[in-house]
């Protein structure tokens, strides 16, 4: 009797391995791309303020509407579906009428804002409405509310002015910008190079209280230099903003890494090269306008 040949049952394939993930050391980033990013964004400020201003508020406006896009992605990780589209639309309005109004009508327009963006959750019925409705305030607060500052420190110098270092707003840009900015090298600098002990290892383990002395000092040097040369305001001035800048950049880094810790994600996404998510570009800078605008506002201009 002839026997058949046996047949081999097909064995699963087993799974591609993953590309190793770099490691960008201690920086924590792919250093040259966000030194690229960071230089296109800050020529592209600077041209619109010197030439411009008003083409800033659009630069503004994006930003904001994509910040907007990437939360709602994150919140989506935990099945809150915010109304993207009428938060989009209520923070434009919110950008444009700070920066052509002033402080009166922003705050109106986003009492308006907050009030439609819950009837528009309304909508969807009755399930989940605290959840999302809450969600989405505190999205509307979070980015449309404080970037809009930046059309209440711009529009310091008026809204229809093409711009210039004599601007008073765009002073105040630059002032707010810079001071973000050194905020952020000095706390990356004293962290690399003598970073030992974490402020919050639990929430930013790159975090460390030696990188919140060098930002402190960078900053505050930083706020005298400024205010004393470009602004023609008294030093003390200077140090109080590089005080209330450091402090509310680290507290503003915080707050967006406990949201992303939250909601399961390690980048909102990846739409700035070398950085991640904008909004981990600007959680510093959100944390900051509104107190250095308050300071310029009544202490300066």
């Amino acid at each position: 009797m002839t026997e058949l040949p046996m047949t081999q049952t097909p064995q699963p394939s087993s799974p591609a391995p993953e590309p190793p993930k770099k490691d960008y050391g201690r920086a924590g980033r792919n250093l040259p791309a966000a030194v690229g990013s960071a230089v296109v964004l800050l020529v592209a400020i600077a041209l619109s303020l010197l030439f411009v201003k008003t083409a800033f508020m659009l630069i503004v406006v994006g930003c904001v509407v994509a910040a907007v896009w990437e939360l709602h992605r994150g919140l989506m990780a935990k099945d809150m579906d915010v109304p993207e589209q009428p938060l989009m639309i209520g923070g434009t309005v919110m950008v444009l009428v700070a920066y052509f109004l002033g402080a009166d009508a922003l705050v109106t327009a986003t009492a308006v804002s907050a009030l439609v963006i819950m009837l528009w959750v309304l909508r969807r019925g009755v399930d989940g409405y605290v959840r999302t409705s809450a969600a989405a305030v505190l999205t509307l607060f979070y980015l449309p509310f404080l970037g809009s500052f930046v059309g209440l420190m711009l529009g310091e110098g008026g809204g229809w002015t093409s711009g210039g270092l004599s601007d008073d707003g765009v002073r105040g840009i630059i002032v707010w910008v810079l001071l973000t900015i050194m905020s952020d090298i000095g706390g990356y600098v004293a962290g690399v190079l003598f970073g030992k002990h974490p402020m919050a290892p639990v929430i930013s383990p790159k975090k460390s209280w030696e990188g919140f002395v060098g930002s402190m000092v960078f900053t505050v040097a930083a706020g005298v230099g400024l205010v004393v040369w470009l602004l023609d305001g008294a030093w003390w001035i200077g140090v109080a903003l590089g005080v209330v800048v450091c402090v509310m950049a680290v507290l503003g880094d915080l707050v967006e890494s406990v949201i992303k810790r939250d909601l399961g994600v390690k980048d909102m996404s990846q739409i700035v090269p070398g950085h991640g998510g904008l909004m981990d570009r600007l959680d510093s800078l959100l944390a900051t306008v509104a107190p250095v605008w308050l300071i310029l506002h009544y202490a300066v201009f």
